[in-house]
This record gives structure tokens, C-alpha cells and sequence, in this order.
């Protein structure tokens, strides 16, 4: 016998914006700093929408709000950092989620020569270079292409999770 669950949904398509981002928090993902020096000085955001887009060429994509005022200072730089967050940096998170002026009060980052600014003992850094932007309901899609990399396997990364970050803990440690 096979159940049925309900749905909820309207005709339209259309959701109520809270209910779809509780829905939505129930799928964990990672955390990235978005960063780059702006008139030297390091700006950047969270960005829990990072996905990888392709191998050849190396893409990337963050997904970025329309009403965001640090992506219109971001998106007239030339190159980028990335750094995945680990799962030490729940403060770096919610520092750069903030609409403080001050973002990066505290917290450790170092710069390429070409601007890109990446969050100390990250597992992950991606140096990207803009590829194209695409039009997404309130968000634009920015999609970029990695010209260098850093990794640092050994450090875990923190995870989003119902609206919280999360240390990430992987399966074979569940089992002790």
C-alpha cells in the first residue's frame, strides 16, 4: 500500500516567503565568504547558495538578492575570493550576514595580489574571476570561473542547517 502525503501549494506557484525558507532550511548546506578589497578594504558576504557548476571550464555559482548593497560594490571587482567556512567560523558567518559597516571587525583574512580576500583556516579558497550573471527571480546568479585554489582537507567545514549553523559531523563518526 502506498501512502499519500499532502502538499501545500497554491494554484499559482506562489509561497508564502516564510514558510518556503523553513521548507528550504531543511536541506544543510555550506557556508562561503564572498569577499574582495574595495578601495582596499575588505568587503564581502555569507552565501550558503554556492554550488560548483562545471569541471571544464572550472565554474562556480553564489546566488546573491537584489537588494543587496554590498553586491552592487562587489560585482565591479575583477577577481574574487571564496573561502568555504569552517566549522570554527560561525562567528565569521553571522558577521558577514550582518548590515554592519564594519564586517570584517575581528576577524582574520589575508588578500591575492589581485583583490581577492579569503577567511583564515578555511578548508576551501577558490580565487574566481566573473563569468556571467544570470537574471533568477530576487536574486541574480553569479556565476564565476576559479583561476587558483587552496585547500585545506584536514579542517571540516560548518554547515546551514534550519537556520542555524552547525558543525558538520561526518557519518562514520555517528556510529561511536
Amino acid at each position: 500500500m502506498t501512502a499519500t502525503k499532502k502538499m501545500i501549494g497554491t494554484s499559482d506557484g506562489t509561497f508564502d516567503s516564510s514558510l518556503l525558507r523553513r521548507a528550504l532550511g531543511l536541506f544543510p548546506s555550506g557556508v562561503t565568504a564572498f569577499c574582495s578589497l574595495v578601495d582596499g578594504e575588505p568587503m564581502g558576504m555569507a552565501a550558503s547558495s554556492f554550488t560548483s557548476v562545471s569541471l571544464d571550464p572550472p565554474l562556480v555559482s553564489v546566488c546573491v538578492a537584489h537588494t543587496s548593497t554590498t553586491w552592487e560594490r562587489l560585482a565591479e571587482q575583477a577577481r574574487f575570493g571564496l573561502s568555504v567556512l569552517a566549522s570554527e567560523h560561525s562567528s565569521v558567518a553571522r558577521m558577514l550576514s550582518t548590515r554592519s559597516q564594519n564586517r570584517f571587525a575581528g576577524i582574520h583574512w589575508v588578500a591575492s595580489e589581485g583583490g581577492a580576500v579569503f577567511i583564515e583556516n578555511a578548508p576551501l579558497w577558490l580565487e574566481c574571476v566573473p563569468y556571467r550573471e544570470i537574471e533568477a527571480g530576487d536574486h541574480v546568479i553569479v556565476v564565476l570561473q576559479v583561476a587558483a585554489l587552496s585547500m585545506n582537507p584536514e579542517t571540516d567545514p560548518i554547515v546551514f542547517h534550519r537556520s542555524n549553523f552547525r558543525a558538520f559531523v561526518p557519518a562514520a563518526d555517528l556510529s561511536r
